[in-house]
């Protein structure tokens, strides 16, 4: 009895005292819950400098809105975020989360020059810490729309669609605006999405007026007939590249609009080019004939089968795409190959990667964004693409159309 009332003599005067703590420990919960929830706003934030709206950020952390604009408010006067405009913040800490930004990329297939599109863009990705999602369109319709499935599945922050056919882009970007996923669309436009790839219009037209020059020059001018090798399956974008073709060819060589013309379809594979131009000289006799091509597969079936029947003297080709096969043939020696204009796909990921960045940390992006293009020449090859030894175990071909591509060149030679 006497060590408990000493205990309670000796205890604090104010029993009081001793409820304090429990009603510091709610403060203390209702602190800790404060501090996790600005946290929490500061990790929507993924990079330094990175732009958010007050909707951005309720959206990200899906807290109130008078929560979210409380805290966005505590932080600026900590410092640790500053109003960029009205209702826009802007991060001036750096990413308090380690998770870096998920892009999916859907790749086109696997030619050439679509591996050389893929590596660039992982380079590129692996240079700014982001996880990529690769997915292979391959060439079709129906497994690009499959891939919108997967990538929505993947809840990627941003997705570059790289696809062929124009007839799904339509649906492709309408799946990407219901899952509220932003796209990058490279080469094809695809409805509401920034675009980033080809100036066609502009590509033919350098192809045209490389292709004048060289008739005005070595045949005084003189053609019998033109040939354009064509592929409506891929939609109007490549038919600006014929279109600026010619609007080039007619610049440089006027008369050229009373020289027949034939529209072949390219097709896009080099087998079946190469029996379309069959065809055509057993139905026209070969005389001085300039071909313009969509794309260096054509280009290179058309320079095997004039080659075929001996009539290469009778024949100038201009290619596109600057692809490994049809830069060798530049260097053969009396090459009928005038030149092939060259789009680079290995810088794409250098441009395409910034401009991802761009719009996921909402800042202002240009809506679409041409490569720049020129015209690769025997006389220049070597030294735009000086590397072309060392590319040969990187860059190699897959697929039919590309192996039949390589033994074109490797015919050719």
């Amino acid at each position: 009895m006497k060590s408990t009332t000493s205990a309670r003599k000796t205890s604090p005067p104010s029993t009081p005292a001793l409820a304090a703590p429990a009603s510091n420990r709610r403060g203390d919960r209702n602190e800790s819950q404060t501090v996790l929830r600005a946290c929490e706003v500061l990790k929507v934030f993924r990079s330094l400098g990175e732009e958010l709206s007050l909707t951005d950020v309720i959206e990200r952390t899906h807290l109130p809105k008078t929560t979210v604009f409380r805290l966005l408010r505590t932080l600026i006067h900590g410092g640790l975020l500053e109003r960029a405009s009205s209702g826009v913040y802007r991060n001036r800490f750096g990413p308090v989360t380690a998770r870096p930004f998920r892009i999916g990329f859907a790749a086109q297939g696997d030619s050439d020059f679509c591996r050389a599109v893929m590596q660039s863009v992982e380079t590129a990705a692996a240079r700014e810490h982001i996880h990529l999602i690769t997915v292979n369109n391959r060439y079709s319709a129906r497994e690009a729309l499959r891939n919108v499935d997967i990538l929505i599945e993947e809840r990627v922050d941003l997705v570059l669609e790289y696809q062929t056919y124009e007839r799904v882009a339509p649906a492709i970007a309408s799946k990407f605006l219901e899952a509220n996923t932003p796209v990058i669309a490279i080469e094809i436009p695809h409805p509401g999405c920034p675009y980033f790839g080809a100036n066609n219009y502009r590509a033919g037209l350098i192809g045209g007026k490389a292709m004048g020059r060289w008739a005005r020059e070595n045949w005084g001018g003189k053609v019998d007939q033109l040939v354009l090798l064509e592929l409506p399956i891929a939609g109007s974008l490549l038919e600006l590249r014929i279109t600026g073709l010619v609007d080039g060819l007619r610049a440089e060589l006027p008369s050229i609009v009373n020289v027949p013309v034939a529209h072949l379809n390219g097709r896009g594979d080099f087998e079946q080019v190469l029996e379309v131009i069959r065809q055509y000289l057993r139905r026209a006799p070969a005389r001085r004939t300039l071909i313009g091509t969509v794309n260096d597969v054509c280009a290179l079936a058309a320079l095997h089968a004039f080659e075929e029947i001996g009539a290469s003297d009778r024949c100038a080709v201009v290619g596109q795409n600057a692809i490994r096969e049809t830069r060798n043939e530049l260097r053969r020696p009396g090459t009928r190959l005038i030149g092939t204009v060259a789009y680079f796909p290995e810088r794409y990921g250098d441009a395409i990667i910034p401009l991802a960045l761009g719009m996921l940390q909402k800042k202002s992006v240009p809506f679409t964004v041409f490569v720049k293009h020129q015209l690769i020449t025997p006389r220049n090859v070597d030294l735009i693409y000086p590397l072309d030894e060392r590319l040969d175990a990187r860059l190699s071909f897959n697929g039919a159309a590309t192996r039949t591509a390589a033994t074109a060149a490797a015919a050719v030679r």
